[in-house]
């Protein structure tokens, strides 16, 4: 059997992070039980500077990228669409707003830390509640529930929300990736040398799985 170490350096904010985690996920299960895989997600920031109230996303889209409504429409039907075939729901109505993630990273780091079997879980519910339930990512509260709902110490994760707890451990880890040309999402990094860039389909992931085991277990 093989053990493969994945770094999953993405954001909230991102929808196809949420489609390559969830054909990540299905790729793993298809290479089981000859190879076992061991997650851990990095952070990494879309829009680092984005204020607390968030921003239409459909303004943002266009200041950042250019696009138009029009073309958003097209590309979010094609986001749907994709998600949909992996069984991760995008919302039908509305786009809603983008928001700032940081803290969200600031949980995941914490968890990944204290208690890494839960760190998917967190992860997953984080990506639920942005693009399934339209939710707010940044708000305290919402991160909360999530926190009691996985199981997870609501008090210590009040006190990290309300402190600067695990701030300088995600710059490190931004800065670190950053510096190491990671500068889109969702990278997949495996055994810290193999780098999977992008959501991609089932069969690509677990091609790249099947190679990279057999690369590594040569002697």
């Amino acid at each position: 059997m093989n053990t493969l170490d994945i770094d999953f350096v993405s954001d909230i904010a991102c929808p196809w992070c949420a489609i390559g985690l969830a054909a990540l996920e299905q790729a793993v299960a298809n290479v089981a039980p000859d190879i076992q895989v061991q997650l851990r997600f990095q952070p990494f920031q879309l829009n680092p500077s984005m204020p607390p109230e968030g921003q239409d996303i459909t303004e943002h889209l266009q200041q950042k990228y250019g696009s138009t409504p029009e073309q958003q429409a097209a590309n979010y039907e094609s986001i749907r669409a994709r998600g949909a075939a992996l069984g991760f729901e995008f919302r039908k109505t509305g786009r809603g707003r983008t928001w700032n993630t940081f803290d969200c990273h600031r949980l995941l780091e914490w968890v990944g830390e204290t208690a890494p079997t839960q760190q998917i879980a967190l992860k997953k519910a984080l990506l639920k509640a942005n693009f399934t339930d339209a939710q707010n990512p940044a708000d305290h509260a919402l991160l909360l529930k999530i926190c009691a709902e996985l199981g997870l110490d609501t008090a210590k994760a009040a006190q990290i929300l309300a402190s600067t707890d695990y701030t300088d451990a995600v710059r490190a880890r931004q800065r670190f990736y950053a510096a190491n040309q990671i500068n889109s999402v969702p990278a997949v990094i495996i055994n810290e040398r193999h780098l999977v860039s992008g959501g991609q389909p089932v069969e690509v992931f677990e091609s790249a799985l099947r190679q990279i085991a057999a690369l590594e277990s040569q002697p």
